[in-house]
């Protein structure tokens, strides 16, 4: 429920509710649709954006709600289905809301060292500003792509640079024009969706580039995009320049082999390259992962924060929408049950990855409650891994499970590891270490 106190005498309204979400994307959204459902705690969701959906809302094409809803649709239906689920459900669903930092900071426990205190958050919105104290806090922020700026991309500074995100909202949401010919930069999922965005706007691909040696989607993905719509792909390689004053007049590329061309463009769009949207859990001093850059979590999506959850594309840079919104349905159980006692669990061992792995999540594992990793995990590599490679899960050299790899692994592209050999990793092997995951060939 949601709990209002007065006025404090410095003008913030006070305000306390069972479970805070912050983000209204699917997962946050699906999380707060399951946890209202049951009755037993009011949960708010809150999100800067006017709207709520997260990404989905800016991607026109179907193909959302194919696994968790069993059935196509576009993403803007597939955002408004979360949003009416959780208020249908029961959730308070606040937009135009944005949360600016923990009220207390985080407070630690010197025996522990470990962060403590009151959760409770300062927002700000049309209405003023507020203090909100939680029993629970789910972080549900999402992630972005690095912009040229972060990429350290060299040359002047023309108009017509674009991220995917920033060439969604300018073209579905504000219906504005971005320019005549564009380079799409990276050549995964998100890359050839800029290029129907792109398409749908009237504007001419003259290529897609890739620093790696092949393209990171299905096969007919890029076969659609090179033979149907003549968009070539230019593999190993790279942007070296952006070249124009005030319009973006043209793009220096540098290939593999040493050699340079320049492509005559007015528009640019950098593709990929996610980074966990984490500054309110790196504000709330929840230890960050090293390989992720978001939230250190176990299976039930606990972070170290005692009564602080992180779900969805906050954990993991970018993964399909109902990836994300199946995460938030997993999470409700752990916040709810976790809920009366709103601790972090005693002891986590870490888990870790070996090259050419790029990273896992969740990155921890709670021995005392290792089943609560239904959803299994999900990993990234920086090279391609051939066909039958395995996965091999160890703990102070003993194997622990093996899975193979029958079609190999992408970069960029999402695999997963079972959890069935979670509940072989005993709490009372202390000096164990940390379980790793390597690759055999």
């Amino acid at each position: 429920m949601t709990r209002e106190q007065p006025t404090s005498p410095t003008g913030r309204r006070e305000r306390a509710v069972d479970v805070l979400v912050v983000g209204a994307g699917p997962a946050g959204l699906a999380l707060a649709s399951r946890l209202a459902a049951t009755g037993e705690a009011g949960v708010e969701v809150v999100d800067r954006e006017d709207e709520p959906g997260g990404v989905p809302r800016h991607c026109l094409h179907t193909g959302f709600g194919t696994r968790d809803l069993r059935r196509p649709m576009a993403g803007p239906a597939y955002a408004l289905h979360w949003a009416d689920a959780a208020v249908r459900a029961g959730a308070t669903l606040r937009t135009g809301v944005t949360v600016t930092g923990w009220s207390d900071g985080p407070l630690t426990d010197l025996a522990t060292g470990q962060p403590t205190g009151p959760l409770a958050v300062d927002v700000t919105s049309p209405a003023g500003l507020e203090r909100i104290t939680a029993r629970a806090v789910v972080l549900a922020t999402g992630a972005r792509e690095r912009p040229r700026s972060a990429r350290l991309v060299p040359g002047t500074r023309p108009t017509g640079v674009f991220t995917t995100g920033e060439l969604q909202r300018t073209v579905r949401l504000h219906s504005r024009p971005v320019g005549r010919r564009a380079l799409v930069v990276g050549a995964e999922s998100v890359s050839y969706s800029a290029v129907r965005t792109l398409r749908e706007a009237g504007v001419e691909v003259v290529a897609m580039v890739t620093e790696l040696p092949h393209h990171q989607v299905s096969p007919a993905t890029a076969l659609d995009a090179r033979l149907r719509h003549g968009v070539p792909l230019l593999v190993g390689t790279r942007v070296g320049e952006l070249l124009g004053r005030g319009r973006l007049s043209g793009v220096g590329l540098r290939r593999a082999d040493g050699r340079s061309t320049t492509v005559a463009c007015d528009t640019v769009v950098f593709t990929g390259d996610w980074i966990p949207d984490h500054e309110l859990a790196r504000l709330g001093g929840v230890t960050l992962d090293r390989g992720t850059r978001g939230p250190a979590v176990d299976g039930a999506f606990r972070t170290d924060r005692a009564g602080v959850f992180a779900v969805g594309n906050l954990l993991h840079g970018i993964e399909p929408a109902g990836t994300a919104a199946r995460e938030g349905l997993l999470a409700a159980a752990p916040v709810l049950r976790r809920l009366p006692a709103g601790t972090a669990p005693a002891t986590r061992v870490p888990v870790q990855v070996e090259a050419p792995l790029r990273w896992i999540t969740p990155s921890r594992l709670d021995p005392a409650d290792p089943s609560v990793a239904t959803g299994g995990f999900i990993l990234r590599t920086e090279s391609r891994l051939a066909p039958w490679s395995s996965l091999v899960v160890s703990r102070a050299g003993s194997e622990l499970h093996r899975q193979r790899l029958v079609l190999g692994a992408t970069p960029n592209r999402t695999l997963r590891l079972s959890a069935t050999w979670t509940t072989r990793v005993r709490a009372e092997d202390r000096d164990a270490g940390p379980v790793t995951v390597s690759v055999e060939h």
